[in-house]
C-alpha cells in the first residue's frame, strides 16, 4: 500500500512539474491537487491508534471527519479506515492489474534550452506569435511541440477578435482558426515519421476534433494519453468526444490508474451515475485527501437529486479550502434548487471577493439574483459570465431559464440553442425548448424536445411529466400516451407525486375505476407518509369512497367516508349522503341515488 502510493507522488510530482512547464497549467494544476490529495503514509503511533476500538470510526489526519455531521451518514461509514475502500488502496479498482508507463525525459539541456525559454516567456505573456517566431529553427520534440502550440494559441486569439468585431462578444460567428490547416500538415507529418511526442498528439487531437474529424481525433487522442497517462487536459478531450456509452466502450486505452479518473468523469457526463459514483469511492481508498474527487461526487450525489448529501460534501470543502471556486457553480445550482437565499449569499459573497472575474462567479452571483427575483440582473451576471467563457454551458442554459421569466421568448430560444450546439447532451437546455414551444402553443415541437431531454435523462420524473402533459393538451388529447408517460415518472423517484395523481385521474376519464382506485390509494399513501393534505387528499377519498361502495366493500367506503367528515365543503355532504345510503343497504333497505345529494 505505501509503495503504490510512493509511485503514484513520484509519478505526479514529475507531471505537474513537465505540464507546466509545457505550458499546459490546467494540467499541471490538476496533477498537483492530486498529489497533495494522497492520503499521508500514518505514522506508527496513528497506526496503532487506528487499531484501537475508539478510533476504528475516525479519518486519517480528521481530514473526513466532519464531512458529515450525522453519524448515521453512508458516506463517512463508505471511508472509514478499514474497510473495503481503503482496504483496496494499493490498487484504487480491488483486483486491477495497472501497467507501468515510464516518465519521459525531455529533450536534453542544450543550446536551444535558452531559445525555448524565451518563448516560454513570450507565451506566457500572451505574445504567441514572437514564441513561434523564436522557435522557428527549432526541432526538438519539446519545442516543435510548443511552437505549434503558440501557433494554435495565435489563431484562437485571432479568431476570437474576429468574432467580436463582426458579432459581438455573444454573437454567432462562422469564423475559424486559421492556423489549423498548416498544424494539421505539419503534425500529420511528424506523426507519420514518428518525430512527435504524446503533447504534439495532443495538440493534434484538438486540431482534428476543430477540424470536425472527431474519429481521428479520438484515436490521435488515445494514442497521446497511451504515451503519456498523466495529461489530464488529453483526457478531457477525450471525454468531450465520447457522446455514448458504446463509443466510451471501444476506447483502445491502457489500463493505467489514470484510466479510473477518466472512466469515472465519462460515467457522470453520461448520467451512469451510480457506476461513477461507485469508481470515485473507490479511488477514495488512495486520494483520501483529494478535494477533486470529493467535489466529484457532490456533482454526482447532486445529479441524483440527494442534495442534502452533496450539500455537506460543498459545505466541507468550502470549510477546508475557502477560496476555492471550482465546482462552485454546481454548489450554487444545487442552493438554488433548496431555495437556501441565505447560504446563497454568503456563498456569492465569497467568490466575488476572491475572483470575482472568473465564469463561475458570475454564475453563482447570478443564481443569487435569480433566487431574489431580480431576473434582470441576473441575466447580465450570465451575459458576463460568457463574455469570459463563450462556451461556458451551464450559462447558456441557466440564461435562456432566466428569459423564460421574463417572457423574453426569442432570446430564451437563442440562449438553449446555443447550449445544445456547444454540448447536445445537455437535457435541460432540450427541456427549455420543450417548455417554450409548449408556451407557444406548439405541442408537436414540444414533444420533439422533450422526448430529447428524456432519452438524455431517463431517470428525471419531471421530465416525463412535462411530455404527459404536453400528450394531455387540448390539441393533441393523447390520454393512452400520457398514460405511458405518468407512468414512467412515476416509476422514477417523483417526489412531487404529480404522476399518481394524474394517473389516478386519467384512468377515472376512461372509465377504468379498478386502475384509478388503484392510483388513488398509492397517491392516497404517499400523502399520508409526507404528512400532506389537500384538495388532492380530499379528492383521492371520495373516489374511493364512492368505488368502494360500488364495488360492495361497505366497511372501506365506510372508511373513507369518515375521514371525509373532518372536511368542510360539498365533500362533506357527499360524505354524509354516502354513509345513509350505506346504512340503507346494510339495513335492507334500497340505497337512494348519491349522486342526487352531490353537490
Amino acid at each position: 500500500m505505501a509503495a503504490a502510493k510512493e509511485n503514484y507522488r513520484v509519478e505526479l510530482r514529475a507531471a505537474a512539474r513537465q505540464l507546466g512547464d509545457r505550458c499546459l497549467y490546467s494540467a499541471a494544476k490538476w496533477a498537483a491537487e492530486l498529489l497533495v490529495g494522497i492520503e499521508p503514509d500514518a505514522t506508527p503511533s496513528q497506526s496503532a491508534a487506528m487499531d484501537t476500538p475508539s478510533s476504528s470510526g475516525a479519518a486519517p489526519g480528521g481530514r473526513l471527519l466532519h464531512l458529515h455531521r450525522s453519524g448515521g451518514s453512508s458516506f463517512r461509514r463508505r471511508m472509514r479506515p478499514g474497510g473495503g475502500a481503503a482496504s483496496e488502496a494499493g490498487t484504487p479498482l480491488g483486483g486491477v492489474s495497472y501497467v507501468s508507463t515510464p516518465i519521459p525525459d525531455d529533450d536534453a539541456f542544450d543550446a536551444g534550452a535558452d531559445k525555448y525559454l524565451l518563448a516560454k516567456t513570450y507565451f506566457d505573456c500572451r505574445e504567441y506569435r514572437r514564441a513561434a517566431h523564436v522557435l522557428r529553427s527549432q526541432v526538438g520534440r519539446k519545442a516543435v511541440f510548443l511552437r505549434c502550440y503558440a501557433l494554435y494559441m495565435a489563431g484562437e486569439k485571432r479568431k476570437e477578435e474576429e468574432t467580436i468585431e463582426l458579432e459581438g462578444s455573444l454573437g454567432k460567428s462562422n469564423v475559424v482558426n486559421q492556423e489549423l490547416v498548416a498544424l494539421e500538415r505539419e503534425l500529420s507529418t511528424h506523426r507519420r515519421t514518428g518525430a512527435i511526442d504524446s503533447f504534439g498528439l495532443y495538440l493534434y487531437g484538438i486540431v482534428l476534433r476543430d477540424k470536425g474529424c472527431e474519429g481521428l481525433a479520438r484515436t490521435v487522442l488515445v494514442e497521446s494519453v497511451n504515451s503519456y497517462p498523466w495529461n489530464w487536459c488529453a483526457w478531457l478531450e477525450i471525454h468531450s468526444l465520447c457522446t455514448s456509452s458504446d463509443i466510451l466502450n471501444n476506447l483502445n486505452l491502457k489500463n493505467h490508474w489514470m484510466k479510473d479518473f477518466f472512466i469515472a468523469s465519462a460515467h457522470l457526463e453520461l448520467k451512469m451515475h451510480e457506476e461513477a459514483l461507485k469508481r470515485y469511492e473507490r479511488l477514495m481508498g488512495v486520494f483520501r485527501c483529494s478535494d477533486y474527487i470529493q467535489a466529484q461526487i457532490a456533482t454526482v450525489q447532486y445529479s441524483m437529486r440527494d442534495l442534502d448529501e452533496a450539500d455537506m460534501i460543498f459545505e466541507e470543502l468550502l470549510r477546508t479550502d475557502p477560496f476555492r471556486v471550482d465546482s462552485m457553480d454546481i454548489y450554487s445550482n444545487l442552493l438554488y434548487a433548496k431555495e437556501s437565499l441565505t447560504a446563497l449569499s454568503f456563498l456569492a459573497h465569497r467568490v466575488f471577493l476572491t475572483d470575482k472575474y472568473r465564469p463561475e462567479s458570475c454564475c453563482i452571483i447570478a443564481n443569487y439574483y435569480s433566487l431574489k427575483g431580480q431576473h434582470e440582473k441576473s441575466v447580465l451576471y450570465f451575459q458576463r459570465a460568457l463574455k469570459l467563457n463563450r462556451k461556458y454551458l451551464s450559462a447558456w442554459t441557466l440564461m435562456g431559464h432566466e428569459f423564460v421569466e421574463l417572457k423574453n421568448t426569442p432570446a430564451a430560444i437563442d440562449a438553449y440553442r446555443r447550449a445544445v450546439d456547444i454540448n447536445p447532451r445537455d437535457y435541460r437546455a432540450w427541456y427549455g425548448l420543450g417548455q417554450i414551444y409548449e408556451m407557444m402553443g406548439m405541442p408537436f415541437y414540444a414533444l420533439y424536445y422533450f422526448r430529447k431531454s428524456s432519452h438524455l435523462q431517463p431517470n428525471d420524473a419531471r421530465l416525463w411529466i412535462a411530455m404527459a402533459q404536453c400528450y394531455e393538451s387540448d390539441p393533441l388529447q393523447m390520454i393512452e400516451e400520457a398514460i405511458k408517460c405518468y407512468e414512467r415518472a412515476a416509476n422514477t423517484n417523483d417526489t412531487e407525486g404529480i404522476a399518481l395523481h394524474q394517473l389516478a385521474k386519467l384512468h377515472s376519464m376512461l372509465g377504468q375505476a379498478e386502475e384509478a382506485a388503484f392510483y388513488y390509494k398509492k397517491d392516497l399513501e404517499r400523502m399520508e407518509v409526507e404528512e400532506r393534505q389537500g384538495q388532492n387528499f380530499v379528492e383521492a377519498l371520495l373516489f374511493l369512497a364512492k368505488h368502494c361502495k360500488s364495488m360492495g366493500r361497505f366497511e372501506e367506503a365506510e372508511h373513507y367516508c369518515t375521514r371525509l367528515l373532518d372536511y368542510t365543503g360539498p365533500e362533506k355532504e357527499t360524505a354524509k349522503s354516502i354513509l345513509q345510503g350505506l346504512k340503507r343497504a346494510q339495513s335492507g333497505f334500497p340505497p337512494m341515488d348519491i349522486d342526487h345529494f352531490a353537490l
